[in-house]
């Protein structure tokens, strides 16, 4: 492997051009040198637009393959994310995949098999930008116990981008593409994750509202209620929905002996309620942390000696398990794709 790494890119759409294309090109590490969109077309207006020395390729699969690449970046949608990138680790290539990990906990348990058989190999899905800035400042807040002892967590996520029964079906909303994936369910699974450990799901409701858009039978809810719970049994409610008409949300509120602690996850404003009063929590500037994710892991492959990022396959896999028991659970049958 060279000084610089070589990437390429399965997948080059609005996230890629938008949030890692910027990581990637003011790293100094890497360079891309392969893209493989969605058509050969498109992959070529990409590199036009974005990396003159890249070549379009037709398919994934030719990129994989070639000998100069040290990095495959998966941006595609989650029903490739297993194909590639166990195509990929065969091949020798490091592993950078967009979230969600895969369409399903076959799909991600394949991954996470091919991960651990390729050890030498850095492997690295991509995080939420929900609260990523404010994480550490949360993890200390939690840690001084501001809200006493937790008694509950409350997840609303809210907006309308379904709304209109006239569109066609996005792409989220297509089993197909998105697998077993609902809204932003993983997102908070994730993030619930990281700070409190696992979850297990009791029970779960959804409604699909307009079951077919252009001739594409819609199979993902978007509305969903799923109430869960920690290991030591605090009560957790999730709630989700892609068709509501008021202001969109995304707020996070861990209610405890002491106070309430609200996160409005996109916007990074904490707040903490207590004694019928309500004060901001400002972070200080050294516990904020900048995006950094592409960097991260592109540090992590050129020197081998460093902390592997996360979330890995692992954190991944973990939260493909509250998904895939959600799914049980808004079907009322076991699941045929149990590992």
């Amino acid at each position: 492997m060279g000084n610089i790494l070589k990437i390429g890119i399965v997948g080059a759409g609005g996230i890629v051009r938008q949030r890692h294309l910027p990581g990637i090109m003011g790293s100094g590490l890497a360079e891309i040198v392969a893209v493989s969109n969605s058509t050969l077309g498109s992959g070529q207006k990409f590199c036009g637009e974005f990396t003159l020395k890249a070549e379009a390729i037709a398919h994934w699969q030719e990129l994989v393959d070639r000998a100069d690449i040290d990095i495959v970046w998966i941006g595609a949608a989650p029903f490739l994310h297993a194909p590639v990138t166990v195509a990929a680790l065969l091949a020798g290539k490091h592993v950078f995949c967009q979230a969600r990990m895969a369409g399903n906990l076959t799909d991600a348990k394949t991954m996470l098999e091919a991960a651990r058989e390729r050890p030498e190999l850095v492997t690295m899905l991509c995080p939420p930008p929900h609260g990523l800035e404010i994480d550490a400042f949360v993890r200390n807040l939690l840690s001084y116990r501001i809200v006493g002892d937790l008694r509950s967590i409350r997840v609303s996520s809210r907006n309308g981008a379904f709304l209109d029964a006239s569109q066609p079906a996005h792409w989220r909303q297509r089993s197909d593409i998105s697998g077993q994936n609902i809204m932003a369910l993983g997102i908070y699974v994730e993030v619930l994750e990281r700070w409190f450990g696992p979850l297990s799901v009791e029970s779960a409701s959804g409604r699909v509202f307009v079951p077919e858009r252009d001739g594409v039978q819609i199979k993902i809810p978007d509305a969903l209620i799923v109430l869960a719970s920690l290991q030591n049994g605090t009560p957790a409610c999730l709630e989700f929905s892609g068709v509501h008409a008021g202001a969109p949300s995304d707020v996070l509120e861990l209610a405890g002996t002491r106070g309430v602690l609200r996160v409005e996850m996109l916007t990074g404003r904490v707040t903490l309620e207590s004694d019928g009063l309500t004060e901001d929590l400002i972070p200080p500037p050294e516990v904020i942390r900048p995006w950094s994710v592409e960097e991260d892991f592109l540090n992590a492959v050129a020197n081998p000696g460093l902390s592997r990022p996360h979330p890995d396959f692992e954190d991944g896999f973990a939260y493909m398990q509250v998904i895939a028991a959600v799914w049980d659970r808004l079907n009322f049958g076991p699941r045929t794709d149990i590992p």
